[in-house]
């Protein structure tokens, strides 16, 4: 029998940071045509301060110094920036991947024909039911029809392999296989995310976010699809329930992955938009290398990290204890459970919580001041793919 190996996990590397982030989320505009009702980001409307076109390319070129290889584009809806397919086209030029998340409402054939001719451009469409009936609601009348025909506007013009990228909730996690067969209708593939209860999120977080069973039902779903499927590090806390899924199975928040906002500041990861998870500014003396490399924050994320309660639990090497963000901003401790812990240890200490007293995003850019509320009508159940997969990297 050959020896046990003792050599360091990858895993062991990247608890400890990497000189440049593996996952690098920018969002470039608050602004958004939508009004999605989990919407991470509260966007809508865009900021003033906005990083200018000259300030963004700045960051490109410290990206390109770093050899960041490639960086999610997100928002808001990123297209509404006027300059962002020339942000893009920079990026490209400079060896640097671009994937960009977007609702699918402004795409058109030339559009496409640009991601089809680059080979650097991913698009990511975002769906989040595989009917209207479903989806509308969460995301605006008319929206899963704008998405669908972006889809068929990706495919007339060739292009393979885009994402379709599903928010799982309590109304649409029982649609999986009509997920799946959309993304396989137009040769795409399926990425599934957890939904956080940050932004607007945090309001339809009680109503929306999984039951135990449909946890166990996401989880066996997964591991019967594999890496036909997409996940990053979004359900790492499922592998409790026994085999570990694809993808990073622990908490990337600072270590290889982190968030640029539209104004410039730089927090943990793209669901901890709160000032106890902002780590400095791009616009600061030494820009956004000298806040990722040195900030207190990241360096401190960096460090062992408490396990607190939940070392007393047999799950926790397989788990690690949640997602910060889920747990932060449902207001229990950092050191605590998950609140979706698949062993149930999160539900106790949840209903001991003063709801009215969790922490909220910082910044809202929400167009109104009120919500448009779920329809319980439509209730029917009560960091995408290993962000190393086919790269070299020294560590």
């Amino acid at each position: 029998m050959a020896p046990e190996s003792t050599a360091p996990r990858l895993i062991d590397h990247f608890e400890r940071g990497l000189q440049a982030p593996i996952c690098l989320t920018w969002e470039l505009t608050y602004g958004c045509n939508l009004s999605c009702v989990h919407c991470l980001s509260s966007s809508g409307r865009r900021d003033p301060r906005e990083l200018t076109t000259d300030e963004a390319k700045a960051v490109i070129d410290e990206m390109n110094r770093l050899q960041v290889f490639y960086v999610n584009i997100g928002g808001g809806e990123p297209t509404i920036r006027p300059d962002f397919w020339e942000l893009v086209e920079y990026a490209v030029a400079q060896g640097i991947g671009v994937k960009f998340s977007t609702n699918g409402l402004q795409m058109t054939a030339a559009h496409a024909q640009r991601i089809k001719e680059s080979g650097y451009i991913d698009v990511q469409i975002s769906l989040d039911g595989a009917t209207p009936e479903i989806n509308d609601p969460i995301r605006g009348q008319g929206t899963f029809d704008g998405a669908i025909r972006a889809m068929e506007t990706l495919q007339a013009a060739g292009v393979a392999g885009f994402k379709i990228s599903v928010v799982v909730t309590r109304t649409n996690v029982g649609q999986l296989d009509a997920f799946k067969a959309i993304a396989d209708r137009y040769d795409a593939q399926l990425r599934l995310t957890r939904l956080r209860p940050s932004g607007r999120g945090a309001e339809v977080w009680n109503e929306l976010h999984l039951t135990s069973t449909d946890q166990r039902d996401l989880y066996a779903w997964l591991l019967a699809h594999g890496e036909e499927v997409l996940t990053g590090d979004s359900f790492f806390h499922l592998s409790a329930l026994g085999q570990s899924l694809p993808g990073l199975n622990l908490c990337g928040a600072g270590r290889v992955v982190c968030l640029i906002d539209p104004v410039g500041d730089v927090y943990a990861c793209p669901f901890t938009i709160h000032e106890s998870f902002k780590a400095g500014s791009v616009r600061e003396a030494g820009g956004f290398t000298q806040v990722w490399r040195s900030s207190d924050l990241f360096l401190e994320l960096r460090e062992p990290q408490s396990a607190g309660i939940c070392t007393k639990c047999s799950e926790f090497d397989a788990c690690r204890g949640g997602c910060m963000a889920a747990k932060f901003f449902t207001g229990l401790p950092l050191d605590g459970p998950d609140p979706e812990c698949v062993m149930g240890h999160g539900e106790a200490l949840l209903a001991s919580i003063d709801h009215t007293q969790t922490p909220r995003t910082d910044v809202d850019h929400s167009r109104g001041s009120s919500r448009r509320m779920l329809p319980l009508s439509v209730v029917s159940r009560a960091c995408d793919e290993s962000p190393v997969a086919g790269k070299a990297m020294a560590l």
